[in-house]
């Protein structure tokens, strides 16, 4: 079994269990008759970057390529405080020289052609490159045809912010530029998702710029779910720290939106229409274009996958993680990514030298801040149950009524963690 945590996971050291997978790693010895052995990885995000480093560190002759377009990469957690103006853009973006110098080759282009009978790539400069395991992990596409209404054109006059960079900053813009007094509205899709906690994460902490900066102004929360992951701690945490400022619209009280016209900022809903000053429009999702094209996508527009390898179980040779992958009760997170991405390169080494995938543990961990000084977690353990990924004991949330002195260390602690992954990942 491989253990993507050194210990048992509680909520003050959920942080190091992504950290310590590398030790773990199942590290069988390839021949120099084999050190010709490719792994392409493409994507280079939480999961890609982690799976990349990962596999040269457990096998230094393997040739490990890691593809990815943009030469700095944006990290979606902690953009919620950018764009409540807490933290700049800069304190986000990575770019990918510890990799290379650790041996991984990256190379920045797009892939535009995957061949899997062939066994190769494309990328869009017309460079083909032959594998021998392919690994996608091309996180989250937007599913716009489930949202009449909104595309690519849309989201500059109603952003969605759910990558993170531009669209970050631009919704950033649209609430310094509200007047007090003005609504701000965030339509929530249904699951799955990426992040599910992020809606409301974001929720909370444009309260907080508003009550700092705005303090007539409302926050008005559309949802397509009744139910949503750590709900109790959010909503006492907003009756706590901002009163009546946010309203929430569940499911069944008409919240799903069904439609928008952005040519008035419209978000339309089964039972009424708003017209708010700022509209955050979240759509719903499916897995990056790229698992698509290679043939890895089913009908629900994510990836099934083997839970013991993560190999794809449409298409040979290549596996999927992340995001992009049906991964049952492991949620699409950045931390789920990088255990994921670790487990997938022990994997890939074994298959190379003909032995069977370990069984994976995976540890994922999900911090919330709801203010400066006011955060909570959730983590939790997981491992292959048939088809998918299951939860299983060790794992833990932050408790209901808590003293605040733990709300600040648990703050502290979601800013460790995410120093500490970026680290893991990006060097």
């Amino acid at each position: 079994m491989i253990l993507m945590t050194a210990r048992p996971v509680t909520r003050r050291n959920a942080v190091f269990g992504i950290t310590a997978a590398v030790a773990t790693l199942s590290r069988p010895s390839l021949s120099r008759a084999q050190s010709t052995g490719r792994v392409v990885v493409v994507g280079g995000g939480f999961g890609g970057a982690a799976c990349a480093r990962a596999l040269k560190r457990a096998q230094q002759n393997l040739q490990v390529i890691l593809i990815e377009p943009n030469a700095v990469f944006t990290s979606c957690p902690f953009s919620n405080e950018v764009i409540a103006g807490l933290r700049e853009i800069d304190a986000q973006q990575f770019g990918y020289d510890g990799l290379t110098a650790e041996g991984v080759t990256v190379i920045g282009e797009a892939v535009t052609t995957i061949e899997p009978q062939l066994r190769s790539v494309m990328t869009a400069d017309g460079v083909a490159l032959p594998y021998d395991r392919l690994v996608l992990s091309p996180g989250i596409d937007f599913h716009f045809e489930a949202l009449p209404g909104y595309d690519e054109t849309a989201s500059e006059k109603m952003p969605h912010a759910w990558k993170a960079g531009a669209q970050t900053l631009l919704l950033r813009r649209q609430l310094e530029a509200m007047e007090d007094g003005g609504t701000v509205a965030i339509a929530i899709p249904a699951n799955p998702s990426r992040c599910p906690p992020a809606p409301y994460e974001r929720a909370s902490l444009i309260a907080h710029y508003l009550k700092t900066k705005k303090p007539r102004s409302k926050i008005l929360i559309l949802d397509a779910k009744d139910n949503f992951s750590q709900q109790r701690l959010f909503e006492k945490a907003w009756k706590e720290l901002y009163g009546d400022m946010i309203e929430r619209v569940a499911l069944s009280q008409g919240g799903r939106v069904t439609s928008v016209d952005p040519s008035t900022k419209t978000i339309i809903t089964e039972f009424g229409n708003y017209a708010p000053d700022v509209a955050n429009v979240i759509p719903p999702q499916r897995a990056g274009r790229i698992a698509e094209i290679a043939g890895a996508a089913d009908t629900s527009g994510w990836c099934p996958i083997d839970p013991m390898s993560f190999e794809s179980k449409l298409v040979p040779n290549i596996h999927v993680i992340g995001d992009a992958c049906l991964g049952g009760g492991i949620p699409k997170s950045a931390s789920a990514a990088s255990a994921q991405g670790k487990a997938c390169a022990a994997a890939i080494v074994n298959l190379l030298v003909g032995r069977a995938p370990e069984t994976p543990r995976l540890t994922g961990v999900c911090y919330n801040t709801v203010a400066p000084g006011y955060g909570f977690s959730l983590a939790g353990n997981y491992q292959p149950k048939g088809d998918i990924f299951a939860e299983v004991e060790g794992g833990a949330t932050s408790p209901f009524d808590a003293p605040r002195e733990l709300r600040a260390r648990e703050a502290a602690e979601a800013e460790h963690w995410f120093q500490t992954i970026t680290a893991d990942t990006f060097g």
